[in-house]
């Protein structure tokens, strides 16, 4: 039989199947394969502003980067080296889907990407040099948001053009990853709605 709206074959399993091919305890009742699309450096050229996910290692910080970044209207997503696979199924799942309407781009380095013609936009939880606070930055423009890893930040600091912070006012020293990724993802959105 045929999903309804696509071609796509399904089938229906006999009781306690799907518990042992699915990778979590309790699966959806849903299961599927799809063929994986990969987006090539090539086809930056062509986006407005991105993400960039540097070494990020948590699956669930990482959906929640292409979740936040396809909601504000990222053009896409760059995994650099040593990022978690893309398609880690606990990725997939934190992504709720969003993962599928945005390009994703693995194992591209911010070098490359700043060859591409982006202005690396570098966040960071402390102070660097020259940054200003998110809403204050002007992120309008190609731009690339580059969120690091959890413990080390970014790896290729040399290569930011301008460096931006999210003040804080508790006592907290930093934002989670992907709860940062999201609020600047937010501002680029509102930046840009505004200047059109």
């Amino acid at each position: 039989m045929a999903v309804l709206g696509t071609s796509a074959r399904t089938f229906e399993l006999e009781n306690g199947v799907l518990e042992r091919v699915a990778s979590t305890t309790t699966p959806q009742p849903v299961i599927a394969i799809a063929e994986r699309r990969v987006s090539e450096v090539e086809e930056l050229e062509s986006c407005e502003w991105i993400v960039i996910a540097d070494q990020i290692s948590d699956p669930g910080n990482l959906g929640t980067i292409f979740r936040s970044a396809e909601a504000a209207g990222a053009s896409g997503v760059v995994l650099t080296p040593g990022t978690v696979e893309a398609f880690n199924s606990k990725v997939v799942r934190s992504s709720a889907g969003s993962m599928f309407y945005i390009p994703v781009f693995e194992d591209i380095t911010i070098d490359e990407v700043k060859q591409a013609g982006f202005s690396i936009v570098g966040t960071s939880s402390h102070e660097q040099r020259g940054s200003r606070p998110f809403t204050e930055a002007s992120l309008t423009g190609k731009i690339a948001i580059v969120v690091g890893n959890e413990a080390h930040g970014m790896d290729d600091a040399e290569l930011v053009d301008q460096w931006i912070t999210i003040p804080h006012r508790g006592r907290s020293e930093s934002l989670n990853v992907a709860m940062a990724a999201t609020v600047v993802c937010f501002e680029v959105a509102h930046q840009r709605d505004n200047a059109n």
